[in-house]
């Protein structure tokens, strides 16, 4: 099992992980940034498909466009998944 191992990238990735998230008390604080800049992408996106709409339209369609992408996600990880059982 050498350093390139896939399960020893994943146990040294999660063992930095959980070291990194026990150093953060306000784990709120620590994505804000990450958050706002995922809102305001859905929300250009909402203005840019509907640019005389209200903005609570705006919010209702960036909403949508927010649940879309991540069902989007989902199908694609549960595609890969089904691939690698196959394989």
């Amino acid at each position: 099992m050498g350093p390139k191992d896939p399960e020893v990238r994943a146990l040294r990735a999660r063992l930095g992980a959980h070291a990194s998230w026990a150093n953060t008390l306000d784990p709120a604080s620590r994505t804000a940034k990450a958050r706002a800049a995922a809102a305001g992408r859905f929300e250009r996106q909402a203005r840019e498909k509907h640019p005389t709409a209200t903005d609570e339209q705006i919010a209702r369609v960036a909403d949508h466009l927010k649940r879309a992408h991540y069902a989007a996600l989902g199908l694609k990880s549960a595609a890969k998944r089904a691939k690698n059982r196959a394989a």
